[in-house]
């Protein structure tokens, strides 16, 4: 059996001392302000790998998101024990398990709606208990198209769903104007 390194130090980097590795194939952009949230709500629990020279070779997304945050430090692991080949696999490898994960959609419903007030969309999850059809496709993972229009949600109240401004505005002031608490949800 091949031994398996589990050898971890954590330790602290200052920030500015890091340097993106300049041919990172990963276009993270769209992923930054969700990561900063996490951040910012949970603290950093994923530490930056780097190599001995302070490049990194897995968390990008999270040294955007502490430079969004204006942090002075970050934990980092160094990967000193891999070869200049072995930190090139890694970054890919890291990067790809990420998409090829998929969710249990049964069980990714189940833990949105045990939440409770949790706002999970600002992590680019929906409401999973939208009579409407929102939620997650058991068979692909994705989200759900709604349907047009509003519906009532126990926990929630009323849930405008349009995909149109003009009629979202609509419906919207007309449930306000009737005396509803609404939340819009965009399509």
């Amino acid at each position: 059996m091949t031994e398996i390194s589990t050898n971890l130090k954590i330790s602290k980097r200052k920030l500015s001392a890091l340097k993106p590795y300049e041919k990172n194939p990963r276009l993270n952009d769209e992923a930054v302000p969700i990561v900063a949230e996490s951040i910012r709500r949970f603290g950093f629990k994923v530490p930056i790998v780097i190599d001995s020279d302070g490049v990194i070779v897995a968390g990008h997304t999270r040294y955007k998101a502490a430079q969004e945050l204006g942090l002075e430090t970050v934990p980092c692991i160094v990967a000193d024990d891999l070869t200049p080949e072995e930190i090139k696999a890694f970054r890919l490898a890291d990067n790809k398990a990420a998409e090829v994960a998929r969710w249990d959609v049964e069980l990714l419903n189940e833990e949105l709606l045990d939440l409770g007030d949790a706002d999970m969309e600002l992590f680019g999850f929906e409401d999973p208990d939208l009579e409407s059809g929102g939620g997650y496709d058991d068979e692909t993972g994705d989200e759900t198209d709604t349907t047009p229009g509003f519906t009532y949600h126990e926990q929630y109240g009323v849930i405008v769903l349009c995909s149109d401004e003009a009629e979202q505005e609509k419906i919207y002031n007309k449930l306000v104007a009737d005396g509803y608490e609404c939340k819009v949800v965009t399509t």
